[in-house]
């Protein structure tokens, strides 16, 4: 079995020795990475078309070779993060709360401080492995990442660009880990180090979070799947909607902030078949209650919807429809159905707009606007860790403030407590 007893303790040292490093050193680390990654794209791109072939053979969707494949486009993106990441401040050592106790003779400072070791358990996008690393070693975190079996060579190939980086730098290569061994029993015990890793993020399917949630001894942040839902309201515009819904998604279906659901009014119906016309073009299957699917029986890709399909993150060239005749089981609907991630509004009524902003239980909330924007590039992040859809601690995409805590710094003057 992979010893991940050792790997914890080397993860453990390096986080230990990233403290002490100044966040200029840590910002001409994360340059050279950028700078490692680009000359060896030729390099990154052998390794992933391995990964790619093997995926191809076992039957792979196209979504699924969409989330896998690295190209010079996405390596430059990876480079750019990083780029970015390095430019943004540094959340350390910043005092979000005071206190003097002049009773007691003491002064308290609230200081964010790095978690120490994290523990990044995720799928098909290798991409996740320099934007973690990115974040982790800003926020001098070590990282320790378990990536799935199907982008193995891609995951070692860049650790291995970024070791390089780091072994350049005069930095310890600990601070990031690659879990060589992809089976289930070494991704329970994983979830088990809790003697080495201080905090635990999941990044994939619904089953992958449930089991880190059910079996995890380490903190966890939950990041969540993405059944994302755009509402049509009585007073939309109907062509702002087709434009909206038809972006939201079709521009890119192995996505988390795809919109996976329709939900429309009554009153709205009447700009379904403007809708679905944009969808054709992409040849989108419809799965519609039967008031929508009604106004457009001659779509050519339609299905009857089931209960099913309104809980469901496709993934895909699907869609669900479901009618409402009001916004208020509009709302509930979708707080019903949803996985608390990204939900969208199209109204030119600015009150139904504020309502459904405000009691809508999701991490992003849209009014007039694609979800496909739910992303820590977009929000000015930088890089990426995940989008939380849990309310403790972090919520929506996870940037630098998400992978710091606290410590209180105490000072006095041979004081005693009175």
């Amino acid at each position: 079995m992979f010893d991940l007893n050792s790997l914890g303790k080397s993860a453990k040292v390096a986080a230990a020795e990233l403290s002490k490093l100044n966040d200029k050193k840590r910002n001409s680390a994360l340059l050279t990475v950028a700078k490692l990654l680009r000359e060896n794209a030729s390099y990154l791109i052998e390794e992933n078309a391995a990964d790619i072939r093997l995926a191809t053979e076992k039957g792979a969707t196209a979504a699924f070779i969409d989330r896998l494949t690295l190209n010079n486009k996405v390596i430059e993106s990876m480079a750019f993060g990083l780029e970015q990441v390095a430019e943004l401040e540094s959340p350390l050592g910043k005092c979000v709360y005071s206190y003097e106790n002049k009773e007691q003779g003491i002064s308290i400072n609230k200081i964010t401080a790095p978690f120490g070791v994290i523990g990044i358990i995720y799928e098909s996008r290798p991409n996740v492995t320099a934007d973690a690393f990115a974040l982790c070693f800003k926020t001098a975190n070590a990282v320790i990442l378990k990536g799935g079996s199907d982008s193995l060579r891609s995951n070692l190939a860049i650790a291995k660009v970024i070791k390089k980086a780091l072994k350049d730098e005069g930095i310890d290569q600990n601070a990031i880990s690659v879990i060589e061994d992809t089976s289930r029993q070494t991704t329970a015990e994983f979830m088990r180090l809790n003697k080495y890793v201080d905090l635990l993020i999941p990044r994939g399917s619904a089953s992958l979070i449930k089991a880190a949630v059910e079996n995890s001894t380490i903190p966890i942040i939950e990041t969540g799947s993405g059944n994302c839902h755009v509402y049509v309201d009585e007073s939309a515009n109907a062509e702002m909607a087709a434009e909206v819904i038809f972006n939201a998604k079709t521009q890119r279906y192995s996505v988390c902030n795809a919109c996976e659901s329709l939900v429309i009014h009554s009153s709205a119906l009447n700009a379904l078949p403007l809708i679905s016309e944009r969808l054709k073009e992409k040849q989108v299957e419809i799965r519609a209650d039967e008031r929508a699917a009604a106004l457009i029986k001659d779509y050519p890709y339609l299905n009857k919807a089931t209960e099913e399909d309104f809980y469901t993150e496709y993934g895909g060239a699907v869609i669900s429809v479901k009618t409402v005749d009001c916004l208020d089981q509009a709302i509930a609907h979708i707080n019903e159905h949803s996985t608390h991630h990204s939900e969208a509004i199209i109204t030119e009524n600015a009150e139904n707009a504020e309502r459904f902003i405000n009691e809508i239980d999701s991490s992003s909330v849209y009014h007039n606007a694609s979800t496909r924007f739910t992303d820590g590039f977009v929000f000015g992040l930088g890089a990426e860790i995940g989008i939380s859809t849990q309310k403790m601690h972090a919520r929506g995409p996870m940037g630098l403030d998400a992978l710091v805590t606290w410590k209180y710094i105490v000072k006095g003057n041979g004081a005693v407590r009175k």
